[in-house]
C-alpha cells in the first residue's frame, strides 16, 4: 500500500446520493481503498450493501475494506477488515487472522503506544489519527508524532482524521503517503473531481 487514497464510507454524511454512487464517483476520482463504515444498518442491510461495493471493487480494482466485522467482510468476500481500539477488547489480533484467512487486516491507532503495540502485531496495515478536528471524534492528536510513526513503520501506515486540502500538505511533507478521508470527499459537491485533486496531492509530493 504506497500513495493511496483510502476513502471511508459513511452513509450518515450525505442523503442525497446513494452510497453506492459516491464510491463509483470517487473511484473514478482516483480512489484505491474503500471502507464500509455503517453503524446503524441492520445485518441485512450491510451483507447487501456490502455485496454492492463488492461488485463495483471487483470491477474497478479498488481495494475493499470492511469495517469492525471479521465475519461480515468474509461474507461479502471483502479484501479485509478494519478494527478500532474498542473492537479489539472483544476479539483479538490471532482470531481475527483466523477468521479472516489470507485477507487484509488494519487496526486503527490513537497514539504512539498505540501504534508500537500494532506495529508488532500480524496486521497488513495501521491507520493513525485523527490528525486534526474531525465529526468521528471528540479529540485530535496533531502533527508530532507523524514522523516518529514512518520512521518506525514496519507496515504501510494511513493517515486519518480531518484531512483537507488546505491541510494536506502539512501531512504530506512529513513523508507521509497514504492518507484516509471521510467528509472532505463524501460531502464535496463534486466528489470525482475531489479525489482528483487529493489523489494529485497525493501524487505530487511522492518520495
Amino acid at each position: 500500500m504506497q500513495n493511496n487514497l483510502y476513502l471511508v464510507l459513511t452513509s450518515s454524511y450525505r442523503n442525497d446520493l446513494n452510497p453506492v454512487e459516491i464510491a463509483a464517483l470517487a473511484i473514478e476520482g482516483g480512489v484505491d481503498v474503500l471502507q464500509m463504515r455503517e453503524k446503524q444498518l441492520s445485518r441485512e442491510e450491510l451483507i447487501t450493501l456490502g455485496r454492492q461495493y463488492r461488485t463495483l471493487c471487483h470491477r474497478t480494482g479498488t481495494i475493499y475494506i470492511v469495517n469492525d466485522n471479521p465475519e461480515l467482510a468474509v461474507e461479502v468476500d471483502a479484501d479485509g477488515v478494519h478494527m478500532g481500539q474498542e473492537d479489539l477488547k472483544a476479539i483479538g489480533i490471532a482470531e481475527i487472522r483466523d477468521i479472516v484467512g489470507k485477507r487484509m487486516i488494519g487496526v486503527s491507532t490513537h497514539s504512539l503506544e498505540q501504534f508500537r503495540i500494532a506495529n508488532e502485531e500480524d496486521l497488513d496495515y495501521i491507520a493513525f489519527g485523527p490528525l486534526f478536528e474531525t465529526k468521528t471524534k471528540d479529540y485530535s492528536i496533531g502533527l508530532d508524532e507523524v514522523a516518529t510513526v514512518l520512521k518506525e513503520a514496519k507496515k504501510p501506515i494511513v493517515f486519518i482524521g480531518g484531512i483537507n486540502l488546505d491541510n494536506i500538505d502539512s501531512v504530506l511533507s512529513l513523508g507521509a503517503q497514504n492518507i484516509a478521508l471521510i467528509s472532505a470527499i463524501m460531502q464535496a459537491q463534486d466528489i470525482k473531481l475531489q479525489a482528483q485533486l487529493f489523489k494529485r496531492k497525493i501524487y505530487e509530493t511522492k518520495i
